[in-house]
């Protein structure tokens, strides 16, 4: 199982909106500088915050703003907005195991309690972190 990049772009891009947006207007094309990928790409992570409630996004001269605060918005906020595409299950199953081979048949039942087990931990795990904290490293980091 790997994260894909969406995951750490959207921290990225809710870190970059809280540190500038005291001092600048946040859009698309300012966060895709900063991440250094297409704004189309910064966009779509962006609809998928919006829709999960963390940013605000006002159309025209608004900018984009955090709807929550930094202490509110958990790692596994992030997760489940950008990775998740309304599934819950960490782990994918393959849809047709062999039902007249005798892995293939119980394979399920074989997984399914260490992978909920697993999947559980995971997202303890991300829920124990918040953007607060990759906002105080970054400025920790700047201050050098």
């Amino acid at each position: 199982m790997q994260v894909s990049t969406k995951f750490t772009i959207a921290i990225h891009v809710l870190t970059a909106t809280a540190y500038f947006s005291k001092d600048h207007k946040i859009t698309s094309e300012m966060l895709a500088a900063s991440v250094g990928c297409n704004p189309v790409i910064i966009r779509n992570i962006m609809g998928q915050l919006k829709k999960a409630g963390l940013i605000q996004v006002k159309r025209g001269p608004g900018g984009m703003a955090l709807a929550k605060s930094l202490d509110d918005i958990t790692f596994l906020d992030v997760y489940r907005a950008v990775e998740t595409h309304g599934k819950d299950e960490l782990f994918r199953f393959h849809n047709n195991p062999n039902p007249d081979c005798p892995v293939g048949r119980n394979i399920h039942r074989a997984l399914d309690d260490d992978l909920l087990e697993i999947h559980c931990h995971f997202e303890e795990d991300l829920a124990r972190h918040t953007l607060a904290e990759v906002y105080d490293n970054t400025e920790k980091a700047v201050a050098g």
